[in-house]
């Protein structure tokens, strides 16, 4: 019997080692990621909200969330984490938003604090729940669940608004309500990114951000520090935002779209997105009533 998605992220945590998770935002990503051999991704809510043309401001629903994230599921033969945002209202809100991500192959999400709409956990300004709506809702996301496997981790961005014991509280408190990881958002020096999983009572995750403000540091040190899961939702979107600057100017500068000599067939490119899957499947039904026909 084939392990699910969420049975298969939970067997990945059972090791020490930490688990890397690319930020994606589409099939293209998700794809080229796994043919990279990662073996679970993170869907990213600022690459997402970007590749709908929006910053990341809390502009997207929920059904344009869950449905990028469906997409991005069953482009993919390993698990997706993936951003759920503030869950989008209260506690029924929350409880729908777990059906839908759970309905759409994902192994897990996670919910955070911010008051709503809500503004990418980098930038100034953010605003937040008290700890106690935060704690109900995260109380309704397990509830929620059908699938006692799902992955339900706990955002905090108290540590911008209302210092870091008060993200530490908070994170805490969410684990005892239930959640499977906790995520203190946007820790601002290495100290307090070493001390967050010795003062937090469960599994923690990193958030990595090129440009943010959590400083640079090596995956092997956050192994070190003794995190669970980094996620890496900059990584994708930066380098494509940078190729495709280069390759637009390029065009514009030259007036000579890039050489074939070198490059990738286009058949060689769609086989890596099922080409040759889906090309069986333009004969083999014809083929097989062709076969029954000459018997």
């Amino acid at each position: 019997m084939t392990a699910t998605p969420t049975a298969k992220f939970r067997e990945m945590l059972q090791t020490n080692r930490l688990l890397a998770l690319p930020g994606v935002y589409d099939g293209i990503t998700a794809r080229l990621s796994e043919q990279r051999g990662f073996k679970a991704i993170y869907m990213t809510g600022a690459g997402t909200s970007m590749s709908f043309g929006f910053p990341d401001f809390g502009l997207l629903t929920m059904t344009e969330m869950a449905g990028r994230a469906g997409t991005i599921a069953r482009s993919v033969g390993i698990p997706l984490i993936a951003d759920a945002d503030t869950g989008y209202g209260n506690e029924l809100n929350v409880t729908r938003t777990i059906r839908e991500y759970e309905r759409g192959g994902v192994a897990g999400l996670h919910i955070e604090d911010q008051v709503s709409p809500k503004r990418c956990g980098h930038l100034d300004g953010k605003e937040i729940v008290s700890r106690e709506d935060f704690l109900s809702k995260i109380r309704a996301a397990v509830a929620a669940r059908s699938d006692k496997n799902f992955f339900i981790i706990a955002r905090t961005d108290a540590r911008a608004v209302a210092g870091f014991e008060e993200a530490v509280q908070r994170a805490n408190g969410a684990l005892a309500a239930g959640a499977d990881m906790a995520f203190v958002e946007a820790t601002e020096s290495l100290e307090e990114m070493a001390v967050v999983p010795k003062v937090v009572n469960g599994p923690c995750l990193l958030n990595i951000v090129r440009g943010g403000k959590t400083p640079d540091v090596d995956l092997r040190q956050v192994e070190d520090m003794g995190y669970r899961v980094a996620i890496l939702p900059s990584l994708l979107l930066g380098a494509a935002v940078e190729a495709y600057d280069r390759a637009l100017t390029g065009l514009l500068q030259s007036n000579a779209p890039p050489k074939s000599a070198g490059a990738s067939l286009v058949g060689d490119r769609f086989r890596r997105f099922g080409g040759d899957e889906w090309d069986a499947l333009r004969t083999r039904f014809r083929e097989a009533e062709e076969q029954k026909a000459a018997r």
